[in-house]
Order: structure tokens, then C-alpha cells, then sequence
């Protein structure tokens, strides 16, 4: 008997794993009506078949020259592309503390020698029974789990849509900023001071907690959020309260999904994306780190938003400006480490803006 398959029935493939001749043509003979079988006359040449074509199930003997069954079990349970494969092990050596060892390195099952073919179908069946439900399980966790994901997004970018809905002119403004965001958070978490926060999880909850930042404008009157003039210093606290707006609305929801929910950054985001650096911003007057990380982030992305964007009482501002003025409230409009790692990714943060641009004003705006 040598190395290759056997052509059974059912889709299944299980893979023997043994040096000696008889004892495969024994597996075969009790296995091949109903399975796909491979075979690897060592441990060597199992690992390099698994690297090409994964198993379903595999019959691994463990005295083999070279490699051993125990190695070979070990190197499978350490890969996360096979960890998942059953590991039956089928031996001659039937003392409690081998068959302790193979199960401690994660083998489901022990086959002894001599083989009784009706107890090796059986035990094969009942662990690839096994192994199906738990992919199925897994399937349905990983389904479920794109669901909530694709609920979460769609709920936070149809309330921002309806704040911009708000402001006519800035059609564009939260695909634009959530980009920002998500390239300036990839580019500070190699900041010591931002490394622990910025994981890929938290930085995909900032990209899509982004577009919440300004949801607050729904309770602003219309005759202040959409005067063409100067608002009035009354006009102005009326507008500052958006960020409190926001915060509370989102805080609300929060409550019944609890405090560890996805808006947790969509609050801090509402909250604090008006604050700066030197404490001038509002609605807290928070300076230094007593600003959110999220919202120190937003600032940049949601200013430099601004001055590339046509206003009613503006025009665009060109990216070389918006940059300039960015580098210019370092250390107090903007924490100094967002506004250094803002200068070296502030062409990709162009090449954004020129892609979800309203006007084509703002494009030529845009390559100056």
C-alpha cells in the first residue's frame, strides 16, 4: 500500500496517518465504502498533504519514524488552519498515561490496535457528526454575528444621514469624516500613547461611530443651523448645544444595550468632538487628555472637513491651506501627537476628500 486516496461516497475525507501497511489496508477496508480516504506513510508527508488539502477527520498512528504521531498532533493543534481537524489516534500502546498525553495535546479520541473495524467506523462516524454540528454551530455565530455588525452600521449612518439632512451642503461630509477617522486612528496606534486604545476593534467602532458626531443638529432650530450670516452670540450657545444633544440621545439608547454597547464611542464622539486642546472648546471646557482620545480624533477630521468644504458663508479652502492651519493649532486647538500624525497622512485624508466630494469646486479646491 502506498501514499494517495481512496475513492469513497460520501464527501468526507479522512486521513490515515501510519507506517505500517497492514494496519492501513486494515483502516481502508473498514472506511473506504464510506469516506474519501488519503493516506501518509509519515508524519513528514501528513504535514505536507494537510498543507495542500485539509482532512475532515484524521487516524493518526503515534510510533512513526522521524516525526511522531504526538509532534505531528502538536503542530496541527498549534496552527489555527488545522487546530479544528479531530485527531483519532490509533496505537498499539493502550497505558493510561499515553492515552492521557495525546488527549492533554488535543486529540478527541484513542483506536487501539488490534483494530475492530465496526468500533472504528463508529467512533469515526459519532467525531465527524460531532465536528459538522460544530461547524455548523460556528457558521451560524459568524452569520448572526455579520448581522449585528451590518445592524449596528446601517442604524449609525441612517442618524447621521438624518443630521445632515439637516445641512444641505454636506452630502458627503459623514462618509468623508469616517475615512478621516479611520485613517488617522491607524496611523497614532503605533503612538505608545494611543497603542492599548487603538486595537483594530475599537478603531472599526470609531469608523463607524464617526458619522453619530454631529446627530445632535436635529434639535438645533432650523433659522440658527441654516442662517447664511454671522450668528449672533446667543445664536452661537444655541449651536454649541448640539454636542450635549447628541451625547444625551445616544446615552439614551445606550442605556437599554448597556455600557459595554458599541455606542460608547459614538457618545464620547457627540460629547466631545467641539473640545480643545487648551481648554477653549466647548461644551465642557476640557483640555489635555480629559478629552477622549475619540474625540481629539474627530476634531482633526471634522475641521479639516470644514475648511476643505463650500459653505454658504465660505468658499473651499485648498487641501495646502487646511493643512497649514491644521499644523498651526498644534497644542491648542489639537493634541500635538493627532496633529503630527495628521502631516503624514494628510494626502490619503485628500485623496478621500476628492472621492466623496459635493462639488467640483471643492475637487480644484482640492489640488492646490
Amino acid at each position: 500500500m502506498t501514499g494517495g486516496h481512496v475513492m469513497g461516497v460520501e464527501n468526507d475525507l479522512i486521513m490515515i496517518v501510519d507506517d505500517t501497511e497492514e494496519n492501513i489496508d486494515i483502516l481502508v477496508a473498514a472506511l473506504g465504502d464510506e469516506y474519501e480516504i488519503t493516506v501518509a506513510l509519515d508524519g513528514e508527508s501528513a504535514l505536507e498533504d494537510i498543507s495542500e488539502q485539509l482532512p475532515d477527520l484524521i487516524l493518526l498512528d503515534i510510533m512513526m519514524p522521524g516525526i511522531d504521531g504526538y509532534e505531528v498532533c502538536k503542530r496541527l493543534k498549534a496552527s489555527s488552519r488545522t487546530s479544528h481537524i479531530p485527531v483519532l489516534f490509533i496505537t498499539a500502546m493502550a497505558e493510561a498515561p499515553n492515552e492521557e498525553k495525546g488527549l492533554g495535546l488535543g486529540a478527541v479520541d484513542y483506536i487501539t490496535k488490534p483494530f475492530n473495524p465496526a468500533l472504528v467506523r463508529a467512533r469515526v462516524k459519532n467525531h465527524l457528526e460531532l465536528k459538522h454540528h460544530r461547524d455548523h454551530l460556528e457558521d451560524l455565530v459568524r452569520k448572526r454575528t455579520h448581522e449585528l455588525e451590518m445592524t449596528q452600521e446601517v442604524t449609525i449612518d441612517s442618524l447621521g444621514t438624518l443630521a445632515e439632512y439637516r445641512d444641505p451642503e454636506t452630502g458627503g461630509h459623514i462618509y468623508r469624516t469616517k475615512n478621516y477617522v479611520k485613517i488617522l486612528a491607524e496611523k497614532l496606534r503605533s503612538n505608545p500613547r494611543f497603542s492599548e486604545l487603538l486595537t483594530d476593534a475599537n478603531i472599526d467602532l470609531l469608523y463607524k461611530s464617526a458619522p453619530l458626531h454631529d446627530v445632535g443638529k436635529v434639535g438645533v432650530p432650523d433659522h440658527i443651523l441654516l442662517k447664511p450670516g454671522k450668528l449672533t452670540d446667543e445664536e452661537f450657545e444655541e449651536i454649541k448645544k448640539h454636542t450635549i444633544y447628541g451625547r444625551d440621545a445616544i446615552a439614551r439608547a445606550q442605556q437599554k444595550l448597556g455600557s459595554d454597547s458599541f455606542l460608547h464611542f459614538a457618545i464620547e464622539i457627540a460629547e466631545s468632538h467641539q473640545e480643545k486642546w487648551d481648554g477653549s472648546g466647548y461644551p465642557n471646557g476640557w483640555q489635555g487628555d480629559e478629552i477622549p482620545v475619540s474625540g481629539r480624533i474627530m476634531a482633526v477630521a471634522d475641521v479639516y472637513d470644514a475648511l476643505i468644504s463650500r459653505r454658504v458663508y465660505k468658499p473651499p479652502f485648498t487641501h495646502t491651506k487646511a493643512v497649514e492651519i491644521i499644523r498651526e493649532g498644534s497644542g491648542s486647538h489639537f493634541d500635538p501627537d493627532l496633529v503630527e500624525a495628521f502631516l503624514e497622512v494628510h494626502e490619503e485624508f485628500r485623496e478621500i476628500a476628492l472621492e466623496y466630494a459635493d462639488f467640483e469646486e471643492e475637487r480644484e479646491a482640492l489640488r492646490k
